[in-house]
């Protein structure tokens, strides 16, 4: 292989994905958005529990365990869903047997809303593992959406998406979860952050190996604004909301004084049809595995990170932060998870190179300076410029967890 010129780095790692497997397979599957992920330099994945039935369970979660071993092209592992009802089944988990504990503190698609105050502290008082946290003020979010329906009936705006699941309703939210985590002592991970306000929570006096608390930002957050809106659409509709210029800047301000620990996509698709909808009806997520690591390197191209920056962000970072084992770096003795990006070969995003089952990307009609030519997957080259080796060769995710 000729890699003069390009950037070996290791496979990138994404923490928030959404793949719809089982119960959503007309908007994806594992083996489809793995795919595209592999083409887009992502080499291991953490899945949410959101599909159905939910990952609420552990023969759930075995069942998903069984689907990607059979499907994925990327290595694997899934999230442990908590709700008001599995108090008991979370303390049966072991260490090992999920990536994360996630709770949605909002509820965002399929709703798995967490409101009980008490299971929330019991859930953060047992855990035995990192606690995963989307993190939005329903009651905020509720009387927001009234105020709106009032002023515009069916036809709210998608500018008003920002509005109602406010910053207010995102720093509401968050701060509660971190007085919870500092109160129970737990492992907190708090997931995409959209707003400049909240990023003040988090700090960045001590290594990412001592935090107790973490931050995680998605790519669609430090890309898009509300100025977007007027052209995207519903198709940059995301739960938690992007917002204003300034929030997408002090974003990336916290992002690259280590406020913010992780790069992630939140990779969540639906259908064209499903996005076309009106306002109240219309699904929020997006799919974006396939081009996030371009998009990174278009943003480092423009000067806003350095390549070492963007690997500790979205390779090194995960792979400490939820101690996965043997992957994240490009060292003797770690799974050879790597990828080839060369950063002097435009191409514009469009359907024909679309991969992700739904058939379209927000950022469709963009031009990326920099493209992956080769992903490696545990050592075996599993895809070059545009082409896969079916014969998948992927590994469930383990953990250095007591």
């Amino acid at each position: 292989i000729d890699a003069e010129g390009k950037y070996l780095i290791p496979g990138v790692i994404d923490d928030q994905v959404h793949f719809r497997e089982p119960g959503l397979t007309h908007k994806a599957t594992i083996e489809s958005e793995s795919r595209a992920a592999i083409a887009g330099g992502i080499t291991s994945f953490i899945e949410m529990p959101n599909t159905i039935p939910q990952t609420t369970t552990l023969k759930h979660l075995d069942e998903k365990f069984g689907i990607a071993a059979k499907s994925s092209f990327a290595n694997y592992s899934f999230m442990f869903g908590g709700t008001n009802e599995n108090l008991e089944e979370i303390k049966k988990l072991k260490p090992n047997q999920a990536a994360a504990i996630k709770l949605f503190l909002g509820s965002s698609t399929g709703n798995m809303l967490v409101d009980n105050p008490k299971i929330l502290e019991q859930i953060f008082s047992n855990a035995n593992m990192l606690i995963a946290v989307h993190c939005e003020d329903e009651a905020t979010i509720r009387n927001n959406t009234e105020k709106y329906i009032k002023q515009y009936g069916e036809n709210i705006p998608i500018a008003c998406h920002p509005l109602i699941r406010s910053e207010e309703a995102c720093y509401l939210s968050s701060s509660m979860a971190i007085e919870l985590a500092k109160k129970t002592a737990a492992r907190l991970h708090v997931f995409h952050l959209s707003t400049a306000k909240e990023t003040e929570l988090f700090t960045n006096k001590i290594p990412l190996e001592e935090k107790k608390i973490t931050a995680e930002v998605c790519i669609h957050h430090l890309w898009f604004s509300d100025e977007d809106y007027a052209e995207k659409g519903s198709l940059i509709k995301w739960n938690p909301a992007i917002k204003k210029t300034t929030d997408r800047e002090g974003l990336w301000e916290a992002l690259l004084d280590n406020r913010i620990d992780v790069i992630a996509t939140d990779h969540a698709p639906h259908t064209w049809d499903e996005k076309q909808q009106k306002y109240l009806k219309c699904p929020s997520g997006g799919p974006l595995v396939q081009h996030a690591l371009p998009a990174m390197f278009e943003m480092h191209l423009r000067g806003k990170l350095t390549v070492e920056k963007l690997v500790e962000k979205m390779c090194h970072n995960p792979a400490k932060l939820f101690q996965i084992e043997k992957r994240g770096f490009l060292r003797p003795g770690y799974y050879a998870d790597m990828v080839l990006v060369d950063t002097t070969s435009p191409w514009t995003v469009n359907k024909d190179n679309i991969l992700y089952q739904c058939g379209w990307s927000p950022f469709e009609g963009s031009n990326f300076k920099s493209r992956i030519t080769h992903t490696f997957v545990n050592g075996k080259l599993i895809y070059k410029n545009f082409k896969f080796n079916e014969i998948k060769n992927s590994m469930p995710l383990s953990f250095n967890r007591n």
